[in-house]
């Protein structure tokens, strides 16, 4: 595939999503008029408008509609594009074509009767053009991972980073990035097993040869020199370049660049969690919460009367946890073990034949009931539903000796579930999985993201089998 078919292959996509975009963008303007003048959901006032008239209005909405999504940035073809990125410019492209439209509407003052009816078109033509782009997007991909519109990418390097995008490359093939091999000055007998295409200086030449359209530097980051060499040869090269960056440390951390005044930077970590972010996490807390304790308020009475029954001592058991900000909070939990079960030997995890547990309690346990009195901690914000799961003071001092960023986990309220949970890593399993797990969670968190470990917590995160 040469230069040429590449571009009309682009170009055609663009088209495609042109023609969709203006498709649901006339369905949403003519929901609009239905919704508005149809139906008695709102009080009519004024004069109404037929819908002959509505409809003759449509190719002024369509010239308005194609300016506004180009100027947002809807029509710049990336094969890595993110659902969010989709919702923003989904949002973005239908408020600054209402706008445009109120603006006409107050030159020609035409439209006086139906401000309602601009904004049921803004609401239904974001949603449409999110769905309708998404709908796209899934057929797309779902060719592309049948070998369907590929494109070709070489990767820089031979080692561990290397071997690794070309796993994800693999793994995700709904991208529909083949990679054809790999360019490396420095070989090894350990990377006898990868197909080398050349050197370095042989990228230019192999670009042209094997019709590449992305190159991927998986170089480690003490050769930092390597890097500048390999972007400078790419300097007459229309290829796609992007570092994958060797940070193990980071490992699950976003990265992104800005532009300040000429300077370029590159975050490292950003906390989304703030303003209405927070507002719309604690409006979600208190009301699950709520509604959590009223439906299991029966089971939390027969839990509580079975503790009192089956083993002397109090129901609840609170013990510190370290929480936002590292600040320490009380945690509740159903007593599981028998009173004053580390008097003897202090704090230590609790294993899977721990003769501290009441036989009750190990089953409290292995099914995360004795987890849910948290939900007053909930209520009182010193916890999340979700968020990492907080530890003990006296083991975080132990943890972060060892564990690079294990005090980033502290930047948001611990939480009930968390995403290393819901992805197996709870109990005893790997800290340094779940705290590459929770600093994902820290640096993706959305609402969507929240709504998902708590629909994914019903079926994979109360019932563990290291669960102890």
């Amino acid at each position: 595939m040469d230069a040429n078919m590449i571009k009309s292959r682009i170009q055609l996509l663009i088209a495609w999503f042109i023609l969709c975009d203006l498709l649901v963008t006339s369905f949403a303007w003519a929901g609009s008029f239905i919704l508005r003048f149809e139906t008695d959901w709102i009080p009519q006032g004024g004069v109404p408008l037929n819908f002959e008239y509505v409809t003759r209005q449509i190719p002024w909405i369509l010239l308005a509609a194609l300016a506004s999504y180009a100027f947002v940035g809807q029509y710049r073809a990336n094969r890595m594009r993110k659902l969010r990125d989709e919702a923003l410019f989904a949002v973005k492209g239908s408020f600054l074509l209402v706008l445009l439209l109120v603006a006409f509407d107050f030159f020609r003052k035409e439209f006086s009767s139906s401000r309602a009816m601009f904004l049921l078109f803004g609401i239904l033509n974001t949603i449409a053009l999110f769905v309708g782009r998404q709908l796209t997007w899934k057929l797309i991909r779902y060719y592309r991972s049948h070998g369907m519109d590929q494109s070709n990418s070489i990767i820089v390097g031979l080692g561990r980073v290397a071997r690794k995008m070309a796993k994800t490359l693999e793994k995700n093939s709904w991208l529909g990035i083949k990679n054809l091999g790999f360019v490396e000055n420095q070989r090894s007998r350990f990377s006898q097993d990868l197909s080398c295409l050349g050197s370095f200086e042989e990228l230019p030449e192999l670009i042209k040869k094997l019709n590449v359209e992305h190159v991927f530097i998986a170089l480690p980051m003490n050769r930092y020199d390597d890097v500048r060499n390999v972007y400078s040869l790419l300097a007459d090269s229309f290829v796609d370049v992007r570092l994958a960056a060797d940070i193990p440390e980071l490992a699950g951390l976003a990265l992104s660049t800005s532009d300040v005044d000429g300077m370029p930077l590159v975050s490292l970590r950003e906390n989304p969690h703030f303003g209405i972010n927070v507002l719309f996490k604690r409006t979600l807390d208190i009301v699950l919460s709520l509604i959590g304790l009223i439906l299991i308020s029966p089971l939390f009475l027969l839990v509580a009367a079975s503790i009192k029954w089956t083993s002397k001592g109090p129901i609840f058991y609170r013990q510190e946890r370290c929480g936002l900000n590292g600040s320490v909070f009380q945690m509740l939990k159903f007593r599981s073990m028998q009173v004053d079960a580390e008097k003897e030997t202090g704090a230590v995890w609790a294993s899977k034949d721990d003769n501290r547990k009441t036989w009750l309690g190990a089953f409290l346990r292995k099914t995360s009931i004795d987890e849910l009195p948290q939900l007053f901690n909930v209520l009182r914000g010193e916890m999340s539903l979700v968020g990492p799961r907080p530890e003990r003071p006296v083991f975080i001092d132990q943890f972060k000796k060892h564990l690079p960023n294990y005090n980033v986990r502290h930047a948001v309220k611990a939480g009930i579930t968390g995403w290393a949970q819901v992805n197996g890593w709870r109990g005893n399993t790997s800290l340094r999985k779940r705290l590459q797990f929770d600093l994902y969670y820290i640096t993706h968190w959305s609402p969507w993201l929240d709504i998902r470990i708590l629909w994914l917590t019903v079926f994979k995160g109360i019932i563990h089998r290291n669960a102890y």
